[in-house]
């Protein structure tokens, strides 16, 4: 009896993928009624676990997968690596709890006659993913609590080291040099800050080492992209390119890569990317705190620097016409702002309208010219 329990046919992970992708449909419809059925979950919580929910799924339907052991550990130590931030224990357990019961239900609901060999194998992936997420937040046990004191006492001594940084800036024109700085403090080859326009969903290189290379890089984020990268936590990508496209992982020479969200009350700029110019490396989630640290302060330093220019000139401009003129810099004409803003084109005439007013401008290259003198644009 024990044995006839026990025996199943073992399946490859090319088998299990291939039953995913042909039932992703009803999986999601599932997780979402667990989810939504779990009303003790904070509705923090059940954000972060929903985009946990979600990227995994996601990362399970992407093309790029490839079979073999040690390959599809390696794509789940990736996974795991780019969730770090965001993970705690209780969540770690609330979203392999979801994803199994929805599993689970799926396999009910289609009567698999292969039930036994596909739940072994997806428990394979949890206790594998287990183990890697208590190696990730292992704490050293070296020199015990002196050992942890001086880590403590290192990472305060570096944040302080950029709070006196940013209060000395004069402003962002001093970017590049704070990325250096940044460079030095937290011992990273290369830094780069990459700006990001949330209502036409756009990012654009700003600065970094090899400039020309650093302004090539634009475009909008992808579905896969944007899930992964608004949640405004950073990003650990042990390995990139389920993530990245193959000629930027070419052009800059990447392999891991870490991305800092620059973020203020709600208003995310862009992101701060660090890496070792092409060399792999790990990262733990207490460096990426350090590192989210960092954000926080900058994210500081470009709300206040927009406050002063807004004192300076005695323009005040609602986040409508920011929004407008920001669009207008990038060449963009009323039927395109309306449609990227949802707006119809006698309303977005309205606040071209209104910009000039404010501006003292004849016309709309004057809007654009007279907002990048007066420091408005940047």
């Amino acid at each position: 009896m024990t044995q006839a329990l026990g025996h199943y046919e073992e399946i490859t992970f090319e088998q299990f993928i291939i039953f995913i992708k042909s039932h992703h449909q009803q999986l999601e419809e599932n997780i979402n009624s667990y989810l939504n059925l779990e009303t003790a979950i904070s509705e923090s919580d059940r954000k972060v676990i929903k985009n946990l929910l979600d990227t995994f799924l996601q990362f399970l339907t992407s093309p790029n997968l490839q079979n073999g052991n040690d390959v599809y550990k390696s794509y789940l130590d990736n996974w795991l690596q780019s969730q770090l931030s965001t993970l705690t224990m209780k969540r770690f357990n609330l979203f392999r709890l979801l994803f199994e019961k929805s599993f689970i239900t799926l396999m009910l609901q289609i009567k698999h006659n292969r039930t036994s060999s596909f739940l072994m194998f997806l428990l394979s992936i949890f206790t594998y993913l287990d183990f890697s997420y208590e190696k990730w937040i292992e704490v050293p046990k070296k020199n015990g609590k002196q050992h942890n004191k001086n880590k403590e006492l290192t990472k305060f001594e570096l944040i302080d080291q950029l709070n006196k940084l940013l209060i000395l800036s004069s402003g962002v024109h001093d970017l590049a040099f704070i990325l250096k700085k940044c460079e030095e403090y937290f011992h990273y080859k290369r830094c780069v800050f990459y700006a990001y326009i949330p209502w036409s969903n756009q990012f654009y290189g700003v600065i970094g080492s090899e400039l020309p290379k650093v302004q090539s890089m634009k475009g909008h984020l992808n579905p896969k992209q944007a899930m992964l990268f608004n949640t405004k936590q950073p990003i650990f990508l042990k390995n990139p390119e389920n993530f990245i496209k193959e000629e930027h992982i070419h052009l800059f020479n990447l392999s891991s890569v870490i991305f800092i969200p620059i973020a203020h009350d709600n208003q995310l700029y862009g992101w701060l990317t660090f890496d070792q110019l092409g060399e792999e490396f790990d990262c733990s989630k207490e460096e990426l705190d350090i590192l989210e640290e960092v954000g926080i302060r900058l994210g500081l330093f470009f709300a206040r620097k927009s406050e002063q220019i807004e004192k300076t000139t005695g323009l005040h401009l609602t986040e409508r016409e920011t929004m407008i003129l920001d669009l207008l810099a990038e060449g963009y004409d009323n039927k395109k702002m309306a449609e990227l803003l949802y707006l119809s084109e006698h309303t977005v005439r309205d606040y071209v309208s209104s910009l000039m007013t404010k501006l003292k401008a004849k016309n709309r290259t004057q809007v654009v010219a007279s907002a990048f003198r007066l420091g408005l644009l940047k």
